[in-house]
């Protein structure tokens, strides 16, 4: 089965950017026609998408964090990649990374996920 794993730092002081790894196992992350997204949940609230890279290495950012967001990949290492630059306390949150199918223009939702990890912006 494809499984995904985030893996970064904890906590990250205002201002600076936090930087988390999606490592998958189990498929490639350029196999037509899939979607590799991160998803942000801050306590008490709901989920947010923040943006994908596509099989193709195509990016989509929320238009509200696109200012901020950088999404990249590493096919040998079959990772991929979130930078949130400029964080605040506010950008405290669980942060999931997802797979996304897809097929002739239509997008049907995650269907695998990783397990979250928190990351803490905090002086």
């Amino acid at each position: 089965q494809v499984q995904l794993q985030e893996s970064g730092p904890g906590l990250v002081k205002p201002s600076q950017t936090l930087s988390l790894t999606c490592t998958v196992s189990g498929g490639s992350i350029t196999t037509n026609y899939y979607y590799w997204s991160w998803i942000r949940q801050p306590p008490g609230k709901g989920l947010e998408w923040m943006g994908a890279i596509a099989y193709s290495g195509s990016t989509y950012y929320s238009p509200s964090l696109k200012s901020h967001t950088s999404i990249s990949r590493d096919t040998s290492k079959n990772q991929f990649t979130l930078q949130l630059s400029s964080v605040t306390p506010e950008d405290t949150a669980v942060y999931y990374c997802a797979r996304e199918p897809s097929s002739w223009g239509l997008y049907y939702g995650m269907d695998y996920w990783g397990k979250g990890t928190l990351v803490t912006v905090s002086s």
